[in-house]
C-alpha cells in the first residue's frame, strides 16, 4: 500500500510544479484526476467540489478506483462505454448514476479526457468532470421558475440532482434539508435515465478546459509538458495506455521497434534499457537502435539482424554495444517478430543482457530462458490488446 501511494505522489510530483495542487483545488468544478499507469487506475487528485458532492473525504478518495461510486443501478453499459473510452484513450461524455457515501444515488453528467505528454504522446492522466444533473421536475417547481445558471442557489445546492420521480420540495430548502431527504429516499424507485441539459453540457466542456489548462501550465516548469491533444511527432507512432501498462510490468531490458515507420523507430524503451544504457526516454523514442553501435561494432552481425529483420525470424546475436558514456559492453540479444491476434507483425522486440552480469538473476534463469519469458510475455500482452480490440468494433 505504501509503495502504491508513493506511485501516486509520484504522478503529479514528477509531472508538475509542487503548486499544482492548489491551483486545481482552487477550481470551483467537481472533478477527479486518474494515472492509467498505476496499476488500478486510481484516482490521484480529487477537487474539493467532487469531495462535497459525494461526501468523501480525499483520504478516503485518492488510491480508489472510479468504480467506487457505482451501485447497483448504476448502468452496466455506460460503464463498459468509459471503460472503452479509456483504452481508447479517447473523451467521453454519458450521464451515469453513481452513489454517494451515505448510499444516496444522483444522477450527474460524466465527461472525461485524456491529457497527453508532449514527450512521446502518452497519456499520463485522464480527467473526469462530473456535473450534477438537475431534473425538469427540479427546474420548476409548483410554478417557481430556477435559471439553471445557478442563480437561484436552491436549485443548484439540491446538488447531485437526483432523478427520483418521488423527490421534490414545495419550496427552496436548505443544504441540510435536502441531504437529509434525498438521504432518506435511497429506497425509492430511480428513473432508467436522465438526460443533461445543454447548460450542464456546456459547465461539462468548461470545467475540462479549466482542469486541462491549469495541467498544462503548471508542468511546463518541471519539462515535463503536457497537452489536451496527442502531438504529431515526427517518424513516432503510439502504443495504447493499456499496453503500457502490461509492458511496464516486464522487468527485463528491451525494446519495442515498429517496422511499419521509416527506419523502424523504437515505440517503447522499458526501464531497465534505460537505465543499462545512459539514456532518458526521450533521447530514444523514435530513434532507430543504431545509436546502440560504435566504431568497433561488428558490420557482419549487424547485416545478420537486418537479414532477419527482412525474412521476419526471430535471432540471437552477441554484438558490442555502446552506452550514451561512450562506455562499451557486450549485448546478449535476442530479436523476434511480435504478431497481433490477427497473425500480422505488428513490432519487432529486441531484449538485451549485458552480458557482464548476465549471470546475476536472482531466479537462477539462464540467459537464453530470461529472453524467451520476456519474449512471451510481450507477445501476451500484444495479441490479448488486438483481440479485447478486434472484439469491441465486432
Amino acid at each position: 500500500m505504501d509503495s502504491q501511494l508513493s506511485l501516486i505522489e509520484q504522478s503529479f510530483n514528477n509531472r508538475y510544479s509542487s503548486w499544482v495542487r492548489d491551483a486545481l483545488d482552487d477550481l470551483p468544478d467537481n472533478f477527479t484526476i486518474t494515472d492509467p499507469s498505476i496499476s488500478g487506475h486510481p484516482i490521484v487528485f480529487a477537487s474539493r467540489g467532487f469531495l462535497k458532492m459525494s461526501g468523501y473525504s480525499r483520504e478516503e478518495v485518492i488510491g480508489r478506483n472510479g468504480r467506487f461510486f457505482q451501485g447497483p443501478r448504476t448502468n452496466r453499459r455506460s460503464v463498459m462505454e468509459i471503460r472503452e473510452a479509456i483504452r481508447q484513450e479517447r473523451a467521453i461524455e454519458v450521464n451515469l448514476l453513481n452513489y454517494r457515501k451515505d448510499g444516496a444515488p444522483f444522477w450527474m453528467l460524466f465527461r472525461m479526457s485524456p491529457v497527453f505528454s508532449k514527450e512521446d504522446g502518452m497519456v499520463t492522466h485522464f480527467v473526469a468532470v462530473q456535473v450534477p444533473i438537475v431534473s425538469k421536475k427540479h427546474r420548476r417547481n409548483n410554478g417557481v421558475s430556477f435559471s439553471e445558471d445557478g442563480e437561484s442557489g436552491g436549485l443548484r445546492e439540491i446538488v447531485f440532482g437526483s432523478c427520483r420521480r418521488e423527490v421534490c420540495s414545495d419550496s427552496l430548502l436548505d443544504l441540510d434539508r435536502v441531504l437529509a431527504l434525498d438521504s432518506d429516499s435511497r429506497g425509492l424507485e430511480i428513473q432508467d435515465s436522465c438526460e443533461a441539459s445543454d447548460l450542464e453540457k456546456q459547465r461539462a466542456a468548461s470545467a475540462i478546459t479549466n482542469v486541462l489548462s491549469v495541467l498544462v501550465n503548471y508542468s511546463e516548469s518541471t519539462g515535463r509538458s503536457v497537452c489536451a491533444q496527442r502531438c504529431n511527432l515526427p517518424g513516432m507512432s503510439f502504443i495504447s495506455s493499456s499496453l503500457h501498462i502490461s509492458l511496464g510490468r516486464i522487468k527485463q531490458s528491451f525494446v519495442l521497434t515498429d517496422p511499419h515507420l521509416p527506419g523502424m523507430p523504437i515505440v517503447y524503451a522499458s526501464d531497465a534499457f534505460l537505465k543499462m544504457t545512459g539514456y532518458d526516454r526521450h533521447e530514444v523514442l523514435g530513434h532507430n537502435c543504431s545509436f546502440l553501435n560504435g566504431v568497433d561494432t561488428d558490420a557482419a552481425t549487424l547485416n545478420q539482424i537486418k537479414e532477419s529483420i527482412q525474412t521476419e525470424r526471430a535471432c540471437t546475436v552477441r554484438i558490442l554495444n555502446y552506452r550514451k558514456d561512450n562506455s562499451s559492453f557486450w549485448n546478449f540479444l535476442h530479436i523476434s517478430p511480435v504478431r497481433n491476434a490477427s497473425g500480422k507483425i505488428a513490432y519487432f522486440v529486441s531484449v538485451q543482457i549485458d552480458e557482464g552480469s548476465k549471470n546475476q538473476d536472482r531466479h537462477g534463469l539462464s540467459p537464453e530462458m530470461r529472453q524467451r519469458s520476456t519474449v512471451g510475455a510481450i507477445k501476451v500482452a500484444v495479441r490479448s490488446l488486438s483481440m479485447s480490440a478486434g472484439t469491441s468494433k465486432s
